[in-house]
């Protein structure tokens, strides 16, 4: 079944070039209104361009409809202003691609905490500044589909991004309550970690293999996490045409008892069992870690 967003309003931020851009198009494609967000800056977040009106030049050209917005996702005052920029044009918001990222990649031990705090800032303060005011919005209507611009830096970990993978992982964290809270009101959050040769990456990434990792290649696990039929609660890995899920599994561990054999000593003796995968579980809560732990003590 082909999926549509008629009557659907989307708040794409960072929306004015890459991956955001492709975002923003084809959910106007499939009938989206769409709010176009970008400050238009560098890829170290300074300047400034035309760069959202652009994109909806390019969406009214191809008959849909979107609104330009360039207000810095930090700043919580202009992100309210944009969410009623929305309400005020079409009453609803039904999706938000928290998008909008910046790079100040450097070792840890040379980074500045400026440089660590303004990539924290822009990449998790920003999410959660759209999100939660956007949360209850879509609480009230009974429907919303959040989607947040994770990596595979903060998953996995990457050389020099210790800033970017911090607050990539932090999305992660949020993800995982928000998908709890707003389940019960049709309120889904998920995440994807894409890989695409854009101007953020494109001194990362191989130009010869660039070619394989055009921002459009992402979007359809976008449009996907965004539609009315999406999970809740995942992480999906996209680039190149290539799509996989993501999970954070926990081994069964083993019990040492609450006596004298709960020994750090004990622990390195039994690490290979403590790390033994094969009973691994996908918890989907903290309370099942919780309860776990009573499964292995009461055996």
């Amino acid at each position: 079944m082909t999926i549509r967003f008629d009557d659907k309003v989307a708040i794409v931020t960072g929306a004015g070039g890459g991956i955001g851009k492709e975002h923003a198009l084809e959910l106007a494609r499939r009938g989206a209104k769409v709010v176009v967000n970008d400050l238009g800056g560098t890829v170290d977040g300074s300047g400034a361009s035309d760069a959202a009106n652009e994109v909806v030049d390019l969406i009214k050209s191809e008959g849909g409809e979107a609104i330009a917005n360039g207000a810095s996702v930090t700043d919580l005052d202009a992100v309210k202003a944009m969410v009623n920029q929305a309400m005020d044009e079409w009453g609803r918001i039904d999706i938000l691609v928290n998008n909008a990222g910046i790079l100040r990649d450097k070792s840890f031990h040379k980074v500045t905490l400026e440089d660590f705090n303004l990539v924290m800032d822009v990449h998790f303060q920003g999410s959660l500044n759209c999100t939660h005011t956007v949360f209850p919005i879509m609480r009230e209507q009974e429907y919303g589909r959040i989607v947040f611009t994770s990596s595979s830096s903060g998953v996995f970990g990457n050389f020099g991004q210790t800033n970017y993978g911090s607050a990539k992982m932090a999305m992660i964290g949020l993800m995982n309550t928000l998908k709890l809270e707003g389940q019960n009101k049709n309120v889904f959050t998920n995440s994807i970690t894409p890989v695409a040769y854009t101007r953020m990456t494109e001194g990362l990434i191989p130009e010869d293999f660039g070619k394989n990792l055009q921002p459009e290649f992402v979007t359809p696990a976008v449009i996907y996490l965004a539609s009315e039929n999406a999970p809740n609660g995942v992480i999906m890995a996209a680039g190149a045409g290539v799509f996989s899920r993501i999970f954070i599994h926990e081994t069964m561990g083993i019990s040492l008892g609450m006596g004298e054999d709960m020994t750090p000593e004990n622990i390195q003796a039994s690490w290979d069992k403590i790390s033994d995968m094969e009973d691994a579980r996908a918890l989907q809560n903290g309370g099942e870690q919780t309860l776990k732990f009573f499964e292995l003590i009461n055996k």
